[in-house]
């Protein structure tokens, strides 16, 4: 971790892995990814954490399921969204973006509970930075 400011277009610009977050940093106990995404990627839920999104570049969209139905949130450069724990949710950018997202370290990309998990998304708690 650097002790110093992160360009997070320098970082975006370290890696190009879909689907694979890189931790910029931590604040207390939870973790600061981005990650570059494009495409969908899996139904999954996180039993016990939020998860908030803040969509750098592009436009992201995070389908979520409840007693409700289903219905799709868009979000545009320069939104934020929570989803609430429990909730399965399944981001997918059909364009490509670039995000940040704020969760405890140690949450898997994937959840506690997801469908299968393809090829092209990262099962990880997050990469280091340069890594």
């Amino acid at each position: 971790m650097s002790n110093g400011p992160i360009s997070l277009d320098e970082a975006l610009a370290s890696f190009d892995a879909l689907w694979s977050p890189r931790v910029v940093t931590r604040v207390n106990d939870h973790d600061v990814r981005i990650a570059k995404v494009e495409g969908e990627h899996v139904w999954h839920v996180h039993d016990d954490t939020d998860e908030f999104f803040l969509v750098l570049d592009g436009e992201l969209h995070i389908s979520l399921r409840g007693p409700g139905g289903e219905h799709t949130v868009l979000l545009p450069r320069g939104s934020v969204f929570t989803v609430p724990r429990g909730t399965e949710h399944r981001p997918y950018a059909p364009s490509g973006a670039a995000i940040l997202m704020v969760e405890p370290t140690g949450t898997l990309s994937v959840g506690d509970r997801h469908d299968e998990i393809p090829d092209h998304v990262d099962a990880t708690t997050g990469h280091a930075l340069g890594g």
